[in-house]
């Protein structure tokens, strides 16, 4: 990227929120502290309006903006697929507001761009799995959680677990969602369970903002993520499988943890970082006359028990 485009590319970026800091500039452009704060000198000579200091972060005097930038057939093409996404794995006030945000994009490309999104969105679909549930209509949840995290402020929801059918109306204090398997996640710390729990949205049956605000200063999702990955113990996995099998395992094999694969001459090496062994065993028997187990040796164990249990029940 040659310096113009980068001094361009810096105020768009400068524009996407309050403060950016010098170092988020250096990590996106691969580029030293030093040249930042040169380009960023560039910039406050050309006329912008930039308060803040090195060290600390920059932004851009409320109320200037530039003219309506143009998009390039890349970056709407990438709009596009998202839309496509967001119409399938999320709930309808989320794919409503992006709808009307890609009018407002397709607004501003020029007519040979406006030809060529037309053309691909016959060309691009996404699907659901055939491996699993149907998805269940949403109350609409995501946008109204988003909105009371960025507020801090309460909800109140009516929820049902699989351990308890019956509907529990809580208070709770959102963290963040993640999606995960056909399915939306909300972690938030729960005032009935006084805990950080892991709610899925489609067994939220009703959702309302409340007057009240919180105080406490949540973790950031990723650090919970983390952790309950750490305490839930993943495994790893070695299996060595014949060719001719991988192409039935479909989407199943994500399902159960798949990270990696490495060819030999008539097998395939796969990792695996599943959180139960022996749910994986259970899997791993679908084909295991076809496949071998490097690692660990409690797998091979739980397998062994498993087939001679079914060999007692056979007699």
């Amino acid at each position: 990227m040659n310096r113009l485009d980068r001094l361009t590319a810096i105020l768009i970026q400068l524009q996407s929120k309050r403060v950016v800091t010098a170092q988020e500039i250096a990590e996106r452009f691969n580029v030293s502290l030093r040249t930042v704060y040169r380009d960023i000198r560039t910039l406050e000579e050309g006329g912008i309006p930039l308060t803040g200091e090195a060290g600390v972060g920059y932004s851009i005097m409320d109320g200037y903006r530039l003219p309506p930038v143009m998009f390039t057939k890349e970056e709407a093409t990438a709009f596009l697929t998202a839309e496509k996404l967001i119409e399938k794995l999320t709930d309808e006030s989320t794919d409503e507001s992006y709808k009307s945000a890609m009018y407002k994009i397709k607004a501003v490309l020029r007519a040979s761009e406006k030809d060529y999104l037309e053309t691909l969105d016959k060309h691009i679909e996404v699907l659901y799995s055939p491996y699993m549930p149907p998805r269940k209509s949403l109350p609409n949840p995501i946008q109204v959680i988003l909105k009371s995290i960025s507020e801090k402020r309460l909800l109140t929801i009516e929820y049902f677990s699989n351990q308890n059918p019956e509907k529990t109306t809580r208070n709770i204090e959102p963290v963040g969602v993640f999606y995960l398997t056909n399915y939306w996640h909300l972690i938030a710390f729960c005032h009935l369970r006084n805990d950080y729990r892991d709610f899925r949205t489609d067994r939220i049956s009703k959702i309302s903002e409340t007057t009240l605000l919180f105080k406490k200063e949540h973790p950031p999702l990723k650090t919970y993520l983390k952790q309950i990955s750490k305490e839930q113990g993943l495994h790893t996995v070695v299996i060595r499988v014949n060719k001719q099998v991988i192409k039935n395992f479909g989407d199943q094999l994500f399902y159960n943890g798949f990270i990696s694969q490495q060819e030999l001459k008539d097998s395939v090496e796969m990792t695996f970082l599943p959180y139960s062994l022996e749910g994986f065993a259970r899997w791993y028997m679908m084909f295991g006359d076809h496949a071998k187990i490097i690692k660990p040796a409690e797998l091979k164990a739980i397998v062994s028990k498993i087939t001679k249990e079914i060999s007692t029940s056979l007699k």
